[in-house]
């Protein structure tokens, strides 16, 4: 029965947020996402507090993180306000030094107020060099607050790499069209 909630609640969720989409790709992206936020409530249901009182948040539902000295990472996600999807969102990082491995993350970052919001929403916004990632683990209190309005969350799907530092993310917002600039 369990379950059946949650995929009832997914499709909903898909059909409600697809409105804003105007792709197939888009509309692709939102899906993944939603699949990726009921995979990191699963992980930990406490995240749905950030969900719930934060001011709008995004998900990257694949994050790709790689290296051997010089390192990456990429990825595509869908930018959330009030509930409902308003734009895709593109995460590049470049780094070098001590790291080896690959990756595949889900990651989540929240926005506390309007001002933090926007201010992601502004040109080539950049994480600052120490901002690291909350990771989520199933059962784990979770001890995670904002800092500078900003909260990050990540939740592994495949690989191993001693890093779960998103300082360095350069993030690039593009807003769906709306149907009077088609």
């Amino acid at each position: 029965m369990k379950k059946l909630k949650m995929f009832a609640l997914i499709l909903f969720a898909i059909t409600a947020t697809n409105i804003n989409a105007q792709t197939e790709e888009e509309r692709d992206l939102i899906a993944d996402a939603e699949k990726a936020k009921a995979s990191l409530v699963a992980a930990n249901e406490k995240i749905t507090d950030f969900f719930d009182s934060s001011y709008g948040y995004v998900i990257f539902p694949n994050v790709g993180k790689g290296g051997l000295i010089i390192g990456g990472a990429s990825g595509n996600g869908i930018l959330y306000q009030g509930g409902k999807s308003v734009g895709t969102v593109n995460l590049k990082k470049l780094n070098v030094g001590l790291q080896a491995g690959g990756q595949s993350v889900i990651e989540a970052i929240f926005f506390e107020n309007e001002t933090s919001f926007n201010e992601f929403k502004s040109d080539n916004y950049e994480f600052d060099a120490g901002v690291s990632a909350v990771v989520l683990k199933s059962g784990k209190a979770l001890k995670a607050k904002y800092e500078d309005g900003v909260a990050v969350f990540a939740l592994p799907k495949a690989g191993l790499m001693a890093d779960v530092t998103v300082g360095g993310q350069r993030f690039e917002y593009e807003a769906f069209e709306t149907d009077s600039e088609k």
